[in-house]
């Protein structure tokens, strides 16, 4: 069935406000902006982006391809709630089931494994739940309930806030009271907000090696459960009639190029003295 001239326009004026829509969005949205000049893209993270390792990572792209990457800075489960939605073009996520939800919902394409970090449970230097014996992640959390210690949890659908849920249901709590603080924060802010108030908190490796020497009240006490190896992966939008859907899908290929990865698995030795996340390789062992 052919569809009339005015039926045409309708759909064309359609299309036009959604991508008039979605650059707006992006526009007034962006944390920060990579590049100076050429075809805008936009991307929605948070740690890789606050730590500083998708700046370098766009460089280097921006560079091959004449682009301009927007940051818009959102947890996974923003981020995926944002592509869903067609506000950003391109996501760095570590929500597994979320993930794999939205590429068999189809509104997600190319997800595919960057690079990894891993979960420190981070707290008091005199360790009051005692979770520095710990055997497992839900044993460390069943310590801190029945010691009623402070914890802190960021309460915002983030794929940390994911993790942190299910580790809860694993121990067979639900938490709450007085000692489960929620913060509806970044990574960053919650870490020093469990500095201030010497409570518990799990954190991600990189952000933990980037603020650790502003931290003087809390300390590791649990690592090394396989459980908290985090994997990052890369999902986009399906490639469809824009500039920016094309690039997003290139940079997901970038993403696990040679270079890309040598990025990623070099990032911060030179500031910190220790890489701050894994390359692909590594995190494939640790994939779910």
């Amino acid at each position: 069935m052919k569809l009339s001239h005015q039926c045409k326009n309708l759909l064309v004026s359609f299309l036009l406000i959604l991508v008039m829509t979605s650059l707006s969005f992006a526009q007034g949205n962006c944390k920060a902006t990579y590049g100076d000049n050429g075809e805008v893209f936009t991307l929605a993270t948070g740690s890789p982006g606050e730590l500083g390792l998708l700046k370098e990572l766009s460089t280097a792209f921006n560079e091959k391809h004449n682009t301009i990457m927007c940051w818009v800075k959102a947890g996974s489960g923003k981020s995926l709630k944002l592509l869903k939605e067609k506000k950003v073009d391109i996501i760095m996520v570590h929500a597994p089931a979320a993930e794999k939800k939205a590429i068999m919902e189809g509104w997600a394409i190319k997800r595919s494994l960057v690079g990894s970090n891993e979960f420190y449970i981070v707290g008091p230097k005199n360790d009051p739940a005692g979770i520095s014996t710990a055997t497992s992640a839900d044993d460390a959390y069943s310590k801190i309930a029945r010691a009623k210690a402070t914890f802190l949890s960021r309460g915002d659908n983030s794929g940390t806030n994911k993790k942190e849920l299910n580790i809860w249901k694993t121990a067979g709590i639900s938490p709450s009271g007085d000692w489960y603080l929620i913060t509806k924060d970044f990574m960053m802010a919650t870490l020093k907000k469990a500095n201030e108030v010497n409570g518990y908190f799990m954190t991600d490796s990189s952000t933990w090696v980037a603020g650790k020497k502003g931290l003087g009240n809390i300390k590791i006490l649990f690592q090394g459960d396989p459980y908290l190896i985090n994997t990052y992966h890369g999902l986009c939008q399906p490639e469809g009639a824009t500039k920016a859907q094309i690039y997003a899908s290139q940079f997901i290929d970038f993403l696990n190029s040679d270079q890309g990865q040598k990025i990623i698995r070099d990032y911060g030795k030179s500031k910190y003295g220790q890489g701050m996340y894994n390359d692909a390789a590594y995190a494939k062992k640790y994939e779910h």
